[in-house]
Formats: structure tokens, C-alpha cells, sequence
């Protein structure tokens, strides 16, 4: 099963999307996708590193597999950034909304491998994103939003087609995604 490949991790918010992401890039050299946003950087956030921070008529100016609009500002992931990626590796990664993993398993087929996280409960994934420092009246905005709820379980567009982890222990869940990884390879 040789060839390019881009793990797709997917979930609700709080489920270890970005940990895994992570993980996928320190252990086995993924390439992280770098998507687009029209929001203006936090922190110490870079562009070309976290995001490509973007106008809205710069945004337009790319070839999206998949854009949404989220509270005032637009995020998308564009086939130049999967370009981009694949220029240094044949094995990339993102995370992606549900949405999003669906429509990258329709318009790339069998180069994606998805990784869809399931958190034990609803209550764990308040207690990660309050540890991580979210809003307390985001999260709680976030928690009453269709597309959270939606993230929850693994949509039908996906069934069959990802791969299903319990992300309760992060070890268990390495493990897991260690022999998703070895499969593809």
C-alpha cells in the first residue's frame, strides 16, 4: 500500500486530535498540513508554521478541498498546502472536523486514512479543553454548537472507512495508531 498518504486524525473538540497530530510528527516524520485562516494570529503563532494566515481575498485565491466559515473568520485546507507537504514527505497528516474527513475521503479516495478519536465521555472532553487553557464561555458556546455534537460519533460517511480509537489512555492510543501507521506503510 506504497504511495502518498495523508492521515486524516478526526473528532470533537478535546478528543487529542492536535496529540495525536503531534505524535504522528515526532515519531514516524509526518509532514503536518498547514491550512489557511482569515483570523488574525494568537500568541505566538507564525504564519507558514501554524496557519497561513490570510485576507479574505488572499483566501480566495486558493484551491480548497474543504473550507468552512466559524465565527466570523474562514478556515480552509487547500490542495497547495497538501502540495506543500508532500514536497517533504509522503506521508502527511491534518486534523479535520468530521465534515471535513468526509470530504477528503471523497475527493482523495485511497490516499486518506482516517483516524476518527472518541473521548470515554462528554465529561472528559470538557475537563482536556478547560485543562488546556480554552475559554470557560467558548467551550461552552463550542459544547452546544451543532458541528460538536455532530463530531461526537463517527458520522455514516465514515463508517467502514476509519479507523476508531478510544482516546483514553494516550499510551493504549499510541499503540494503536503505531499499527494503523505500520499497516499503511
Amino acid at each position: 500500500m506504497a504511495g502518498k498518504k495523508i492521515f486524516v486524525i478526526t473528532g470533537a473538540a478535546g478528543s487529542g486530535k492536535t496529540t495525536v497530530r503531534n505524535y504522528l510528527t515526532a515519531k514516524f516524520g509526518m509532514t503536518k498540513v498547514i491550512t489557511h485562516t482569515t483570523r488574525q494570529p494568537r500568541g505566538k503563532e507564525q504564519n507558514g508554521v501554524d496557519y497561513y494566515f490570510e485576507t479574505r481575498s488572499t483566501f480566495a485565491a486558493n484551491h480548497f478541498l474543504e473550507s468552512v466559515e466559524y465565527d466570523g473568520n474562514l478556515y480552509g485546507s487547500s490542495y497547495e498546502g497538501l502540495e506543500r507537504a508532500w514536497d517533504k514527505s509522503d506521508d502527511i497528516c491534518i486534523v479535520l472536523d468530521t465534515a471535513g474527513a468526509i470530504t477528503y475521503q471523497e475527493k482523495l479516495g485511497a490516499q486518506v486514512v482516517v483516524i476518527f478519536l472518541k473521548a470515554p465521555s462528554p465529561e472528559l472532553l470538557l475537563k482536556r479543553m478547560t485543562l488546556r487553557g480554552d475559554d470557560t464561555s467558548k467551550i461552552m458556546q463550542r459544547v452546544k454548537s451543532h458541528e460538536y455534537r455532530r463530531d461526537l460519533e463517527l458520522p455514516v460517511g465514515l463508517k467502514g472507512k476509519a479507523h476508531i480509537i478510544e482516546n483514553s489512555d494516550l499510551e493504549k492510543t499510541q499503540r494503536l495508531v503505531d499499527d494503523i501507521v505500520e499497516n499503511y506503510r
